[in-house]
């Protein structure tokens, strides 16, 4: 069980009296997380940093791929089919796309700027990118997804 201590502060966070309203805030102590030193914790945290940010970019994560169209023409119908086929060759159980039909959804074009259709939008990883038409220049998806270097 974790101990905790009430510490009461003002909304300003000075400490309470004449009046002021207070708020309770909960601080955990370093011995109830296991720490004996609060700076041997921190000093751990530090190098665990460090060695984050000097490892190498992992693209293990989860992309978000929205692909917008309008209704179920050939090209719209074309470009779901190679994205899907690049995302399983490519991100293999790590992606979502998400298809907006903007005959159903108009008003969704605006959220992401869209101002042709078919359009590719990688939510994630940030930054975002778009890629416009049917999807069937792999290579140039590959580079606009950020999946190949250029070449």
């Amino acid at each position: 069980m974790m101990k905790t201590k009430t510490v009461k502060r003002n909304e300003y966070g000075g400490a309470a009296g004449n009046g002021v309203r207070e708020r309770s805030v909960h601080a955990a102590s370093a011995s109830a997380r296991g720490n004996s030193s609060s700076f041997a914790g921190a000093a751990a945290g530090r190098k665990a940093k460090r060695a984050k940010a000097r490892a190498p970019r992992r693209t293990d994560k989860l992309w978000q791929l929205r692909l917008y169209v309008a209704g179920q023409t050939p090209k719209s119908l074309t470009a779901f089919a190679n994205l899907k086929k690049i995302c399983e060759n490519h991100l293999k159980g790590r992606y979502r796309i998400e298809v907006i039909d903007l005959l159903e959804q108009p008003q969704l074009s605006k959220g992401d700027q869209i101002v042709a259709i078919p359009t590719l939008v990688r939510k994630l990883p940030v930054p975002v990118r778009k890629i416009i038409g049917d999807l069937s220049d792999t290579e140039r998806v590959l580079v606009g997804l950020d999946l190949r270097q250029a070449a």
